[in-house]
């Protein structure tokens, strides 16, 4: 994966294929990354995805305007045979509806108004009539939609056709290669004797993560979770149980919430919460790191044997969403958040990054959890962000909020797992909200805090959409967080 301003003349290899990706800019703006020209002469397949589309147009003369609206959501395409053998690969072998039709995902603001010179319309919608678009002679396509995302159902059959019909590749790879590829590769990094501390949570990433440094280097790799006083209710024991027991991972619980809590004592602005979480978990385990080592050490000069590798090494559970929401290069996305273990690391932090699943995405670690044999019920854990309810305690962050909140999150979790409804769900919590609302309790009047519920179904954690809810069932979350949530009555979802 390269920054589009990725000079062609300066690769060491020739790609047998390239594909353009979205963007937030508007290729008519005066800051907006161009690709390098030599794409389209490099004599390989180029595709396209809406900026990528629209990048392709401007390069050969095509015209694109802001469109009349946002085009946001689900929109199904038309797919049209042009009778040009190389235009209609796009889309061969894949099963349209009765219509011709394909349900995709877009989401852009601009849209190409014309046509560039010898390109053809291979697909359209009512609102976008170059949809999808090819050249009359070279093996070059855009698509105006999403095919990268889960929300596009047969984007990944696209994407497979231009990888397959068109660049002629095999498309060998497998997550069962991934797996002693890369435990070679932490064996190389870490050597003989490189020792490892990772920052572990209980998710499903830093869990993979895990299992995969121990399944390479054994003991010499030590987890560390650190209760930082925003966790759900009682995640550090279960967790604690979940990676000795269930994973025998060497694990270690810091309760450091005090040193947290008082670093964001005051702290409204959710970035400012995840730098604060990001810097001091760094801090934190360089302390740590620090103890095992003189630990070590006295080990050493009390009983001899031979000495123990210095630590060197930090272990993220980073996917590739990570990535691209925390770092902006110039073109290929924008920064949406930062993430703790992304954007929030010290930038004079001694220990170096291993990351082993960052160029990974969710469903692609899932499968690799199950390859490692760890148990369905820890591999289908919904993701908890690293800074954990501090960011979903919109304002201060204090004892008495977080036990609410606690309390709400662990009643929503329980019900949604008595419905049978958790694995359905992708990811499902409450945010506990700084506005409260008039109630009645007891014929009392109520005048407290309000929560939100959020629940979404993706694939890829790229792109969601929310979870359709049983009425029974959000009425009965309804009536026991009312009832059971302590200095809490009123409730929103």
């Amino acid at each position: 994966m390269l920054p589009c301003t990725q000079k062609i003349k300066d690769l060491k290899w020739k790609p047998k294929g390239i594909i353009l990706s979205g963007s937030p800019y508007s290729v008519y703006a005066p800051d907006a990354p161009h690709v390098d020209p030599d794409v389209f002469q490099v004599g390989v397949p180029v595709l396209g995805i809406c900026y990528g589309l629209q990048e392709i147009a401007r390069s050969h003369g095509g015209n694109v305007e802001a469109h009349s609206h946002r085009e946001y959501g689900y929109a199904k395409i038309h797919v049209e045979k042009t009778g040009h053998g190389h235009a209609d690969k796009l889309f061969e072998g894949i099963e349209m509806d009765e219509e011709g039709g394909m349900q995709v995902w877009m989401s852009h603001g601009d849209q190409l108004t014309s046509l560039p010179p010898h390109f053809i319309t291979i697909a359209s919608t009512p609102t976008s009539p170059y949809t999808a678009i090819a050249h009359e002679s070279e093996q070059i396509y855009g698509v105006q939609f999403h095919p990268e995302v889960s929300h596009s159902p047969k984007g990944k059959e696209v994407i497979g056709a231009f990888v397959r019909n068109v660049c002629g590749i095999s498309g060998g790879w497998s997550m069962d290669s991934f797996i002693p590829k890369e435990i070679a590769r932490i064996r190389e990094i870490c050597g003989e004797k490189g020792r490892v501390i990772g920052a572990v949570s209980g998710g499903v990433d830093s869990t993979v993560a895990a299992k995969l440094m121990h399944e390479a280097i054994g003991d010499r790799f030590h987890a560390f979770m650190v209760d930082n006083g925003v966790l759900r209710k009682d995640e550090a024991q279960k967790v604690h149980k979940m990676l000795t027991v269930d994973l025998g991972v060497n694990l270690t619980v810091i309760d450091a919430s005090e040193l947290f809590l008082s670093r964001l004592k005051g702290v409204e602005d959710p970035e400012r919460k995840r730098k604060i979480i990001g810097n001091t978990f760094i801090e934190v385990f360089e302390a740590e790191a620090l103890k095992l080592e003189n630990a070590a050490e006295k080990e050493l000069d009390e009983k001899g044997g031979e000495a123990k590798g210095k630590i060197e090494w930090l272990l993220q559970g980073t996917l590739y969403p990570d990535v691209i929401e925390s770092i902006s290069f110039k073109g290929p996305s924008a920064t949406i958040k930062t993430h703790h273990n992304v954007g929030g690391l010290l930038e004079d932090m001694k220990l170096k990054l291993i990351e082993p699943l960052r160029e990974l995405f969710k469903d692609e670690v899932r499968a690799l959890g199950r390859l490692l044999n760890i148990p369905a019920h820890l591999v289908g854990r919904h993701p908890f962000p690293g800074p954990g309810l501090a960011i979903r305690i919109l304002g201060e962050v204090t004892r008495e909020q977080i036990s609410i909140l606690q309390h709400a999150d662990d009643i929503y979790i329980e019900e949604i797992r008595a419905a049978g409804l958790y694995d359905q769900i992708s990811q499902a919590f409450v945010a506990l909200l700084p506005v409260k609302a008039v109630g009645v309790a007891g014929d009392a009047r109520t005048y407290d805090q309000v929560v939100a519920l959020r629940a979404v179904s993706t694939e890829d954690f790229m792109t969601a959409d929310w979870f359709v809810f049983p009425p029974q069932v959000l009425k009965k979350i309804s009536s026991r967080i009312t009832n059971e949530v302590s200095l809490f009555f009123s409730f929103f979802s």
